[in-house]
């Protein structure tokens, strides 16, 4: 998910003065070259900083907050700067603005682990330079040289005179002082508030009630909808008898929409009750025939044939030729749902003159976008506003509940919350698309590799949401992490047969990475053990050219003890993979108990993700990534029979309980180097982790997920 801009980062910084005692810095994009613009108020649409008279610092968050930490981490990278007092910082939701737009989609959105990275430069530009203007405002309000002044939590001193005047008594003379350019930032080793572990802004509110998710919204005059769906994918309504359902206390309305009924009420449980009385008749279309079956039997099919190139080194056919040996393997992985702990929701007033958006949502630009185009209005008068998410994951990157939300609101003329059951969402989501690879390499006498090969066969995310990113069948975003399979091999080709099963497909956590990383990391696992070399030595061996892959590899191999002996019914297994520019290395120790159930008792994770802006941040990221990706291959899975989802909630669609979580502990290499995600990066490795260490363990290779109990 990547649409880079051509937007400088000196573009990206612009300032702006303030009506009344404040000062604001906003925000543009692209820049205008205007400089001293007045705002009526703190919360103009493109202001991300505010330093008020009572000394708060108000940090507009253009991220958002799905339980990954922006609130604390995007702040903390304007407060090092600004040199503010961090019991100061508050923290507010941006609008949908283009001022927000994440220069690394071209959009206004949260995904693909862009977050920090997208910021890092520009918010500390923003502290920078709004740290000059009071010092500047200091110096000429005392009328000394700014050189003998300096910023310190939040205050300006003179160093001679000891004088001290805070930010919020020289915010409205620094409103008046003109924008610097190019202010020098802090050296690392000057830091104060970035690299340490600063408590999160958003803890506090979630613990005493006071934070707002989307399904909490409240509104003079609310209404409650629910939506019957069609059962099959792309089934359509043929017809329906609301009789019933009017009959329902409490129901309002029934009405038509784009993607089924919408039955509007007081409150759930009659929206409920009506939708359940509903008569519908479905037009069910061709995805009625669709099965898991046929699924795999058109995976296999395709893979038969050639697919389009992503990657091609040396000639792979002639090398595989000449190999002393081959190793051939098919893996199969499931589709996947997101299951957040809040299910979709979204509040919606579309009015004549405009329309309000209370959503938890990861893509505040679409939103805007729809409901100008539902409401007939044009996007400025659409307000968007983002609550915290009760899970993202991908998920609620997606616009089908707020367009839902939005088209009921219209037809019931009043402010909707619609709210998905979590049966809705089981079955009515898009999927992490199921997928099939074919692994060939070849070996020569001494079992190096000399010659790869992966063909991946899967439906295309990319095709479906921003189709002109595909080109001559090739979706460069559904063979990441295998085009940048780190291994020194000399012959290497992978290609993709794009294969559309009927199946609706998006983002989830770590995305394509979390298949091509287990195809992969399985494989390279095959090829040790084909080769009779231990499989940590054997990848240490092959990554000569990809020192961050092998440092973090070293790392995790040596705190997980990798030589050292374990409880007899242990083994552990070892993976390395790069996604989000964030290398990752983990070492899973498992156990599989007589009737075949495996067991996860310790993760040991090694992560670089370059400069570290908090680590109990990166820290519990990983941790997450880890139990997200080892509930999906414990027992994830998505199976379809005539077009339907079989799933409905957590009693058969499973999640990893309390007492089946194992120690995780996570090391961070120090890293200068280029910075990485580290909300999805975490997920990859964890897979092709367990699921080696069950064949180290009793010789059994897991290659079709999920690995439910071992026979």
């Amino acid at each position: 998910m990547s649409a880079p801009t051509n937007v400088s980062r000196r573009e990206f910084l612009e300032t702006s003065a303030v009506a009344g005692a404040g000062l604001v810095i906003g925000f543009h994009l692209p820049a205008t070259g205007r400089r001293g613009v007045a705002y009526p108020g703190p919360f103009a649409p493109n202001a991300w900083l505010r330093i008020n008279p009572d000394e708060s610092v108000l940090v507009i968050v253009d991220r958002s907050e799905m339980g990954q930490g922006v609130t604390t981490s995007l702040p903390m990278l304007l407060a090092e700067e600004l040199d503010a007092d961090w019991s100061k910082i508050k923290i507010e939701s941006a609008p949908a603005d283009k001022a927000y737009i994440n220069p690394m989609f071209g959009m206004q959105g949260t995904g693909g682990s862009t977050s920090v990275r997208a910021a890092y430069t520009p918010l500390r530009k923003a502290g920078a330079a709004a740290r000059e203007m009071l010092l500047t405002a200091a110096a000429e309000t005392w009328g000394v040289d700014k050189s003998e002044c300096h910023a310190e939590k939040g205050a300006v001193i003179h160093a001679s005179s000891k004088r001290r005047l805070t930010y919020g008594k020289l915010a409205a003379k620094a409103a008046t002082v003109p924008l610097p350019h190019d202010v020098p930032l802090k050296d690392p080793k000057d830091w104060k508030i970035l690299g340490t572990r600063v408590q999160r802004l958003d803890t506090p509110p979630k613990v005493d009630g006071g934070a707002q998710f989307g399904i909490d919204v409240k509104a003079p005059g609310l209404l409650v909808a629910l939506v019957a769906r069609s059962p099959v994918f792309g089934g359509k309504v043929k017809s329906f008898d609301a009789a019933k359902a009017k009959a329902v206390p409490g129901v309002r309305q029934v009405a038509q929409i784009s993607d089924g009924v919408a039955v509007v009420a007081d409150g759930y449980w009659p929206a409920k009750k009506g939708r359940d009385a509903l008569d519908i008749t479905w037009d069910e279309g061709p995805t009625a025939s669709v099965s898991s079956a046929t699924i795999s039997e058109l995976f296999a099919k395709n893979a038969e044939q050639e697919g389009a190139m992503a990657r091609h080194d040396g000639d792979t056919q002639a090398a595989l030729q000449l190999a002393t040996s081959k190793v051939e393997a098919v893996y199969e992985l499931p589709f996947l749902a997101h299951a957040t702990m809040e299910p979709m929701n979204c509040t919606a007033h579309v009015r004549a003159d405009g329309v309000d958006i209370w959503a938890p949502t990861q893509f505040q630009t679409g939103a805007q976008g729809l409901g100008a185009g539902i409401g007939g209005v044009p996007p400025e008068k659409v307000k968007v506003h983002t609550t915290y998410l009760g899970g993202g994951f991908g998920r609620r990157f997606e616009l089908d509940f707020i367009k839902e939300a939005l088209e009921t609101s219209k037809a019931a003329g009043a402010p909707v919350k619609l709210i998905w059951s979590r049966e809705d969402d089981i079955r009515n989501a898009q999927y992490r698309p199921a997928n099939l690879h074919r692994m060939r390499a070849g070996l020569d006498a001494a079992g190096h590799p000399v010659a790869w090969t992966q063909r991946i066969v899967a439906p295309s995310i990319m095709a479906r949401v921003f189709p002109d990113t595909v080109k001559n069948g090739l979706d460069g975003e559904a063979v990441e992490g295998g085009v940048g399979m780190p291994y020194a091999v000399p012959n290497v080709h992978v290609d993709y047969v794009l294969t559309d099963t009927g199946i609706p497909v998006g983002f989830w956590r770590s995305v394509n990475n979390s298949f091509n990383g287990f195809a992969v990391e399985t494989f390279i696992d095959e090829l040790a053990y084909a080769a009779k070399k231990d499989p940590y030595e054997y990848r240490r061996d092959l990554l000569g050219k990809a020192p961050r892959h092998l440092a973090v590899l070293n790392l995790a191999a040596s705190k997980a003890g990798w030589e050292t002996p374990l409880p007899a019914g242990r083994a552990r297994g070892i993976a390395v993979f790069k996604s989000f520019d964030t290398h990752v290395a983990e070492v899973a120790e498992v156990s599989v108990d007589s009737d075949g159930a495996p067991h996860v008792h310790r993760v040991v994770c090694a992560v670089d993700c370059g400069p570290v802006v908090n680590p109990s941040i990166v820290e519990a990221q990983m941790q997450s990534a880890i139990v997200y990706g080892l509930t999906a291959a414990l027992w994830g899975e998505i199976t379809i029979d005539k077009g339907q989802v079989q799933q409905s909630n957590f009693h058969n669609y499973r999640m990893l309980r309390l007492a089946e979580m194992p120690v995780v502990e996570v090391h961070i290499v120090p890293s200068t180097d280029s910075q990485g995600g580290v909300g999805e990066p975490g997920t990859p490795p964890i897979a092709p982790a367990v699921c080696n260490a069950i064949f180290a363990l009793n010789g059994k290779r897991i290659r079709k997920l999920p690995i439910g109990k071992i026979v």
